[in-house]
């Protein structure tokens, strides 16, 4: 049997196998046609997730495709630079031991299923809600459209070429649509099951594998690295792209973005009490160990595969292993790193069908009782129109990809600070988004990112407060807005029933 047979076979039962998790997770929880129960249960889990299910999803929406492609291409092409990620998720998830169960009490009280609800009923305006849903949507098709390509190109390559980067982008899409739509952030939190199971055993193989297979051990690995390739180990690394003030602008705009992005916000929403996600961000840190095993193999690969350029240094870490290991072990690392892929494309889907279908189609009244249905029709329409655009104009996404995190980040004074300041009004919040979204995309698309050696995003941030501020303060009153807006007290959490009750332990 060939190599490309037999991994394609070990990637083959695996696919079938996740679609299979991925529907048994919904068994027994509510009436059939779509998964159990409504809109709630299908897009935060029933709001019913415990530590373990809330940790690996989360975790499942950091370790993308990025994780075993980009890190590697990072490693190769910039070396320290790259360390930005796990800064960036450490300090968020620093942050998302406050602003989580701040979302999760507020979302809870009033039955909110995503941040479009959340800027609707704290602004007392369903269309800001749609506004949003709209923005976001542009922000998060081209994460879709990124796993769809990631996912491909791990699959082509595993297959050794049997497998065409077309079918592999069919695949990725037909496998995220086939269980989400019926299972929901509840199939997803089980699949990240089998991925994180995967992700771990394979990170830790090769962290041990390559440096043995190649370079004797890590000894011999890292006094090259040190020797040769010194420029690699420190900012700004090789070529000189990215410097400190990059680095520690780029850290902190994402840290605090993070927290408020759709997805993370989902998972959020989906846990049983905000105990589960105060855990969950002491956790999280510990699994941003596993990111420094494609960093360092994307360093391994400059000596071993040498002159990669462009896209091929994204393969930089499957370089090393297609060739030297047997193909069921290539096939095995290619299923954790779609299955990296699978995971955060489902809930970026979810999340935009979520949108779609509780902020923007409820808006028609004949749509308004049938929200989850609607959502799940937009979310094969998403995952479609990403697929499309990644077979015709796949440059079209990719330049929306630049402006995807620094752009979101622009909701942060509209939505975060509007939970915990009443005086900031919808002119204020909708002024400086605008103006801050504008910024980002004229830093952005004149080549202007870094601008003045900083993070573009964040200095659009920064004139997006400004604007806010000012019109807030010295511009016409806003509507009154609810006592419940303000943060509830850190101490006390809400039990099943929505009454208050003393945190546990």
């Amino acid at each position: 049997m060939s190599s490309a047979a037999v991994a394609t076979t070990v990637f083959g039962v695996f696919m079938v196998a996740t679609v299979a998790l991925g529907l048994f997770a919904v068994r027994g929880r509510g009436g059939g046609g779509g998964g159990g129960g409504g809109l709630a249960e299908w897009s935060v889990g029933g709001r019913s997730l415990g530590t373990v299910f809330i940790w690996v999803l989360m975790a499942g929406e950091s370790y993308t495709s990025f994780s075993y492609l980009g890190a590697a291409g990072w490693g190769y092409n910039y070396g320290a630079p790259v360390l930005y990620v796990v800064a960036y998720m450490s300090c968020g998830y620093a942050v998302g031991y406050v602003v989580g169960p701040m979302l999760w009490a507020y979302a809870k009280k009033h039955g909110l299923v995503g941040i479009t609800d959340m800027v609707a009923h704290r602004y007392g305006r369903p269309w800001v809600g749609a506004l949003v849903a709209l923005l976001a949507t542009v922000f998060l098709l081209p994460y879709i459209q990124l796993q769809i390509t990631g996912m491909g190109v791990v699959v082509s390559t595993i297959s050794y070429g049997a497998i065409s980067l077309n079918w592999a982008y069919f695949i990725a899409f037909a496998v995220t649509t086939g269980f989400v739509v019926v299972s929901g952030l509840r199939g997803s939190a089980w699949v990240s099951v089998l991925k994180d199971v995967l992700v771990i055993a394979t990170l830790a193989f090769l962290a041990i594998y390559v440096p043995l297979h190649y370079f004797g051990g890590y000894g011999d690995f890292l006094d090259r690295v040190v020797n040769e390739k010194s420029d690699w180990l420190t900012l700004p690394g090789h070529g000189g792209a990215f410097g400190q003030a990059w680095f520690a602008t780029t850290s902190v705009l994402n840290s605090l973005t993070v927290v408020i992005f759709p997805t993370t916000v989902a998972g959020y929403l989906g846990a049983r009490n905000a105990d589960a996600l105060r855990r969950n961000a002491v956790l999280l840190p510990a699994y941003n160990v596993l990111l420094f095993v494609p960093m360092l193999l994307g360093m391994a690969a400059i000596f071993v595969v040498p002159g990669l350029a462009g896209a091929d240094s994204n393969l930089a870490l499957f370089k090393l292993v297609v060739d030297s290991l047997p193909a069921w072990t290539v096939g095995l690392i290619g299923v954790a790193a779609a299955l990296s892929s699978i995971v955060p494309m489902a809930v970026f889907m979810l999340v935009i069908g979520t949108m779609w279908g509780r902020s923007v189609l409820s808006l028609v009244p004949r749509l308004r009782e049938r929200q989850k249905a609607a959502s799940q029709v937009v979310v094969v329409v998403a995952g479609a129109l990403a697929l499309l655009m990644t077979y015709t104009v796949p440059n079209t996404l990719v330049r929306l990809s630049l402006i995807s995190y620094e752009g979101m980040a622009q909701l942060l004074p509209m939505l975060l600070l509007g939970l915990v300041w009443r005086k900031l009004t919808l002119l204020g919040g909708l002024a400086g988004l605008a103006v801050g979204v504008a910024v980002v995309c004229g830093f952005v698309f004149t080549d202007h990112d870094p601008v003045w050696g900083v993070n573009a995003g964040i200095v659009a941030l920064g004139v997006n407060l400004l604007v806010a501020l000012v019109l807030s303060l010295l511009g016409p009153p806003g509507d009154p807005v609810d006592d419940d807006v303000l943060a509830r007290d850190p101490i006390h959490d809400l039990d099943d029933a929505g009454e208050t009750a003393p945190l546990r332990a």
